[in-house]
């Protein structure tokens, strides 16, 4: 029997290859393995994508979410693509919990990273993932890096962050970067305002409280109405990482796509699906938002338009997914009963566990 494993991470656990592998440790010898690790937009995009398209490593110098230095990554591809993901410079999990200010927090990092990929000599375009953000800015902060003004109607300068900028009244993109075409992978499918909107459904995620969140979606409101960009923040991912995938759109002239889209044909998945008996995937969490459009729910799709089975490992699965009727089985972690750090240091064991105890896999071995 042949079984393609394609899972993306564990967030804050496991990265996507280590959860593959320990999926494929809990299977029988005699499986024929396809390892075929994802990402959709977040972390671990940019890996993914230089797997499969060949290319190099390309380090830069740019700041974090809270304007602190950072040295950090993108890749180049052979063909000249600038493959990056804003949680490399702006992202939640490299800020501290504790130094955590959603209101100060700004994309001006993902701003530098593009500047820096626009000035190689080689690079004709740039593709940017823009899952795990720790920003709600608008990408305010980012187009302020790439030379955009933000004054008040006094034309005074204000600061690319949601704290600052309460009296924009002027966007001046005079100064603006040339920049080569920019495609984004969105793992979301969320527009910028209201309660499916980038503040209502991330904020909280990120630690922004009841005030934060008010204040936050004023800002965007306010964003927005100076723009006049009303139509263009409601398109599916405008929302993405705190409405940079409008400000991307609206100050760069920037294309969204679903990232699982861009994953699949450069990974060639229907391709290997099709070649599968079996397809096992998953995530740290499903749940609603990974049926707005998340990989794994991806892989689910395609599997059932070419009739093969999906099972789906993860660590928490919403009774939403299990009853969606993408998935002949459903493991998660926590059906375990564990104590959450448990569940959290012993995940690669847990998984492999979790994956000989499912009823279809039992019958692989002949138990069934």
């Amino acid at each position: 029997m042949r079984v393609l494993i394609a899972n993306d991470k564990f967030k804050g656990s496991l990265p996507a290859t280590e959860v593959a592998q320990a999926i494929q440790k809990g299977l029988p010898p005699n499986c024929e393995i396809d390892l075929c690790p994802i990402a959709d937009g977040g972390e671990g995009f940019t890996s993914t994508m230089l797997a499969a398209l060949g290319g190099r490593w390309v380090e830069c110098d740019t700041v974090d979410a809270l304007h602190r230095p950072l040295r950090t990554r993108y890749a180049i591809t052979d063909t000249g693509l600038a493959v990056m993901e804003m949680a490399s410079a702006s992202g939640f999990e490299l800020i501290p919990e504790k130094d955590r200010d959603i209101l100060q927090s700004s994309t001006y990092g993902t701003g530098l990273m593009i500047r820096h990929a626009a000035d190689q000599k080689n690079v004709e375009r740039i593709l940017i993932g823009i899952g795990g953000s720790a920003t709600n800015d608008g990408g305010v902060g980012m187009a302020d890096a790439l030379g955009v003004l933000f004054l008040d109607s006094e034309e005074g300068p204000l600061s690319g962050c949601p704290a600052g900028l309460e009296k924009l009244a002027i966007i001046d993109r005079d100064q603006l970067v040339d920049l080569p075409p920019i495609d984004v992978a969105c793992d979301v499918d969320n527009p910028v305002l209201g309660p499916n909107g980038a503040t209502a459904i991330f904020g909280p995620q990120k630690g922004a409280n009841e005030t934060e969140q008010e204040a936050l979606e004023a800002f965007l409101t306010h964003l927005i109405k100076v723009t006049k960009a009303t139509e263009l923040s409601e398109v599916p991912g405008a929302g993405a990482a705190g409405g940079l995938g409008f400000g991307l759109m609206y100050f760069l002239e920037a294309q969204l796509h679903p990232g699982f889209d861009l994953v699949s044909n450069a990974l060639d998945l229907p391709a290997r699906i099709k070649q599968a008996d079996l397809v096992i995937t998953g995530e740290g969490s499903l749940d609603a938002q990974s049926l707005s459009g998340k990989g794994p729910v991806g892989i689910a799709r395609l599997a059932r338009n070419l009739e093969k089975p999906t099972i789906a490992i993860a660590g928490h699965i919403s009774d939403e997914v299990r009853h969606s009727g993408l998935f002949k089985q459903c493991g998660a972690l926590t059906d375990f009963d564990l104590p959450f750090e448990t569940l959290m240091t012993d995940t690669a064991k847990l998984l492999s566990r979790k994956v000989r105890e499912l009823s279809d896999l039992l019958l692989l071995h002949g138990q069934g």
